[in-house]
């Protein structure tokens, strides 16, 4: 059995050995802890710890602080035998770290939907302007860029556009019914038509590409099949659109035409535009395109179209990419999509995890220094440094507790009014707060350099 060191402060030790005692019979290993000089060695340099770690009996693996600073190196000089790394940045997440609840994400990653990032208005914007948002498309996930055209007006340049995205390694679809305008695209490169029905499906013989096939009566599927067989005599490769409709438009018979599609026509490519629902609702758009994916994803429907227009669908198409993984390993295991992809939690966490009353109040008794350390869980925000424990609910209520105990400089005022404002978001939302790192937003997260006015210094004893 592996015999691993937890390298921690002072501060997190009682909490961290009851982890482990928990963890480590379950994870199959022995743990031994070494307890640094330092309040929380999570501040502490690798080059300090490779000073002041001392190894006295015989281990296997090093774990350090997911979040102290700098390169392993000295470390690993010193002990070139052993595994050295960093544990998670919380210490509650080490039985993640060890496998533990994380089988389900085995083999996780792989997909069969393709998603179609759509341009709007493409005639209208600049060539520069369009590389840039088809570039950002593509990074977030996009199979194809969709270039959407203006009803009733020419766009003179779309060949020219087309062959110059495609020259850049983009797999581009047009979105027109103009005939002139399906050509030259996919003359110069266009691998996909949205769409064709009875009134231009001749003209996309000569195209030499995959179309689009949408009914000539949506609400009825009223020539879908005609034209489906039409495409087929020709040989014109097609994927069918039902058309999604808006929720109060249709919504839910739109759904049922969708399945009604999948039963007469098994093997039949089919395609939804889910930005019809998207953009039409009030609503962040990552919980209907999950939901959305599901659906496509039972059904074999094998791509999506999407927009990101309005400002709560800005981030569909990496929403899409994330949903489309998931849903593909839930359906392809038949389990539940669940506990399975953190980047989608946007605006809750997946987790709420608190210290408890009894440990916050020994870590309040535990600290000597002068730096605040904050905390915020079950609905009140904790501020404490030596002889200070300062709780309840109101930001400003607090630190002004904390100003007149101690006088604050500007500096660590600002911190700690970021800080602060930080974890009673925390609270708001229901989301975990831990002081100097960004709050969790799934993909969205940004990380979050520390600027904390005043650090513990490392020599202390």
């Amino acid at each position: 059995m592996p015999r691993i060191l937890f390298v921690t402060g002072k501060l997190a030790e009682p909490a961290l050995r009851r982890l482990l005692a928990e963890l480590a019979p379950k994870a199959g290993f022995d743990y031994v802890l070494a307890v640094l000089p330092i309040t929380v060695a999570a501040l502490a340099p690798t080059s300090w710890i490779a000073r002041h770690l001392t190894l006295s009996e015989p281990i296997d693996r090093v774990v350090l602080p997911g979040l102290c600073p700098g390169d392993l190196e000295p470390l690993t000089s010193r002990w070139p035998r052993l595994v050295i790394e960093r544990g998670p940045n919380d210490l509650r997440d080490l039985p993640e770290h060890f496998g533990q609840g994380a089988s389900k994400r085995e083999g996780y990653g792989p997909y069969d939907v393709a998603i179609l990032a759509e341009i709007n208005h493409a005639p209208r914007l600049a060539r520069a302007d369009l590389l840039t948002r088809a570039k950002k498309a593509q990074a977030d996930g996009a199979d194809l860029i969709d270039l959407g055209c203006d009803p009733g007006a020419e766009w003179s340049e779309v060949g020219e556009v087309v062959a110059m995205l495609c020259s850049e390694g983009l797999r581009i679809s047009i979105d027109t019914f103009s005939c002139a305008e399906a050509a030259a695209a996919a003359k110069a490169g266009a691998q996909l038509v949205l769409s064709v029905n009875r009134t231009n499906r001749a003209a996309a013989r000569d195209w030499g590409c995959e179309v689009v096939v949408v009914p000539d009566e949506p609400s009825t599927l009223g020539g879908l099949e005609e034209t489906m067989e039409y495409l087929e005599t020709h040989r014109v490769p097609f994927r069918a659109d039902p058309i999604l409709e808006p929720i109060a438009f249709g919504f839910a018979n739109s759904l049922g035409r969708y399945l009604d599609v999948r039963r007469r026509f098994p093997n039949v490519e089919i395609l939804m535009g889910v930005g019809n629902l998207t953009e039409l609702t009030d609503v962040d758009s990552a919980g209907v395109n999950v939901v959305l994916l599901g659906f496509c994803q039972e059904l074999g429907i094998r791509s999506v179209l999407t927009t990101e227009v309005v400002t709560w669908c800005r981030s569909c198409v990496k929403e899409l990419d994330l949903a489309r993984r998931l849903m593909h390993h839930a359906c392809s295991r038949s389990m539940l999509p669940k506990h399975l992809e953190p980047g989608l939690h946007l605006l809750r966490d997946a987790k709420l995890r608190a210290h408890g009353e009894e440990a916050l109040a020994q870590l309040a008794k535990q600290i000597t220094d002068k730096n605040i350390r904050l905390f915020a869980e079950r609905g009140e925000l904790h501020a404490m440094k030596a002889q200070t424990h300062v709780r309840g609910t109101d930001p400003f209520t607090i630190f002004e507790e904390i100003s007149r105990r101690n006088e604050i400089d500007g500096s660590h005022a600002f911190y700690l009014g970021w800080e602060m404002a930080k974890a009673a978001l925390a609270l708001q939302l229901g989301k975990n707060y831990v002081q100097d790192q960004a709050l969790e937003w799934g993909f969205l997260t940004r990380a979050e350099t520390s600027h904390r006015a005043a650090k513990p210094k490392i020599s202390e004893k």
